[in-house]
């Protein structure tokens, strides 16, 4: 039995069990071996794309990379050249686009790549169609965009969700606060500091057992479901944001229309006829969290024309350094900051100090 096989079968045993708390421990030792089959399947990726986990040619370049996700005839192709200038085959029937095609859009001083994917099919985790290949190109971006046809969208969103799971990506989601430190002894250690109502003690022995791990101390600082403790012992899970591009607005009603806006992570657009995409940009330039930081030579005016683009929660005097050349943090003395971060312009400050955006900064040398 194929590990294709495999899979379909614990699937479909998982969908018949009961859930309830007699079940828990039958459920969560079923989902701790999808898995390990499905982290082979993953496995596989990286050894067809040649080790470099991105499964098409495409270099990685700019500030930020945005992979666009979707059944055929959804509208990425259109989007792409209108985002970024960058002709991409767009044509009324399906699979137009057979490789990666890539754009730049520029925004706000940042260079955003664009990817253009092939269009994905249901069973795509599974090998069907160039899924793999799809999916391990976005594993490798900072924001998914899922663009979904407006006049059949939550269809299309369940299945795409399920294919991108089954592949390790966790869309607009944080990991559960769980620490696991492995032991030469002792056995399973568990430590709770919150209520544990989705897992006892025997379910957490039990999926341990399923990854051989005998020997550790787990803290769970959260409520963890047994999902979340299995991503956790995985330890390579891909926690990206994502958008719900909504295209072809211009197909439904105004009702239609006003009950999707409520859904969250959403934005509606025609790319046809050039519909909110300004709205777009600004959404996908806000779940990137991106800042800009200026340079300031000394003695001369501050350079607002090519910003250094750093993510928000990487944003120190030693990542701006490492960002212009690794060799300028190990000559740096102090830097003088203009900006929100500082409560005086200039102020001195050291390599930790955490930049804000548009901040101003001047490096000063030993």
């Amino acid at each position: 039995m194929s590990t294709t096989q495999k899979i379909t079968e614990i699937e479909n045993e998982i969908a018949r069990t009961q859930k309830n708390k007699a079940t828990n421990f039958h459920i969560g030792l079923l989902k701790a071996k999808l898995a390990r089959l499905r982290q082979q399947l993953l496995d596989g990726v990286s050894k067809s794309s040649g080790g470099t986990g991105e499964g098409f040619d495409v270099t990685k370049v700019g500030d930020a990379r945005v992979g666009f996700v979707g059944f055929p005839s959804v509208g990425k192709s259109t989007l792409l050249t209108k985002l970024t200038g960058q002709f991409s085959v767009a044509a009324d029937y399906e699979f137009t686009t057979l490789t990666c095609v890539p754009g730049i859009l520029r925004y706000q001083g940042a260079k955003i790549q664009m990817l253009d994917l092939p269009g994905i099919i249901e069973g795509a985790k599974d090998g069907k169609g160039r899924g793999k290949q799809v999916i391990a190109v976005v594993r490798t971006c900072n924001l998914v965009l899922i663009v979904l046809d407006a006049t059949n969208p939550l269809t299309h969103k369940r299945l795409i969700e399920k294919e991108l799971e089954g592949f390790g990506l966790r869309l607009n989601k944080q990991p559960a606060n769980i620490s696991i430190s492995q032991k030469d002894k002792g056995g399973i250690i568990v430590i709770n500091s919150v209520p544990l109502t989705h897992l006892d003690h025997e379910t957490i022995v039990s999926i341990c057992h399923e990854y051989r791990v005998i020997n550790c101390s787990i803290n769970f600082k959260t409520d963890a479901t047994a999902d979340e403790f299995i991503d956790a012992l995985e330890g390579n899970r891909i926690y990206v944001p994502c958008i719900y591009v909504l295209n072809k607005i211009d197909q439904i009603t105004m009702e239609e229309l006003d009950l999707l806006s409520q859904c969250q992570h959403t934005c509606l657009i025609s790319a046809k006829d050039n519909w909110n995409l300004d709205e777009l940009v600004k959404m996908i330039w806000e779940y990137l969290n991106l800042i800009r930081i200026y340079t300031k030579p000394h003695g001369q005016a501050p350079d607002y024309s090519d910003p250094v683009v750093l993510k928000r929660n990487k944003a120190t005097v030693a990542d701006f350094c490492v960002r212009i050349h690794k060799q300028i943090l190990d000559q740096l003395k102090y830097a003088l900051v203009w900006g929100t971060s500082v409560k005086f312009n200039p102020q001195k400050v050291g390599k930790d100090h955490v930049l804000n955006d548009e901040d101003i900064v001047q490096l000063v040398k030993k």
